[in-house]
C-alpha cells in the first residue's frame, strides 16, 4: 500500500531501522565535519608564525 504521497508504507520494523540508519548517518557527519574542522585549525596553526599574546610589549 502506499500514502498519498506516493511513499510505500513502512512496517514499525521497517520505519525503526530506517530512522536509526538516519541517526547513525547524522552522528557520522557531525564526526566527520568535527574531524575535517580539527584538521583545517590545525593546518591553519602551522601556516601563522608564532605570534605573542599581547600587540603591546609590558612597560614597567
Amino acid at each position: 500500500m502506499r500514502t498519498v504521497t506516493g511513499q510505500p508504507r513502512l512496517t514499525p520494523v521497517a520505519e525503526a531501522a530506517r530512522l536509526k540508519r538516519q541517526a547513525d548517518e547524522a552522528g557520522a557527519l557531525r564526526a566527520n565535519l568535527r574531524r575535517r574542522k580539527a584538521q583545517a585549525r590545525a593546518r591553519a596553526e602551522q601556516e601563522l608564525p608564532a605570534q605573542p599574546s599581547h600587540s603591546h610589549p609590558e612597560t614597567t
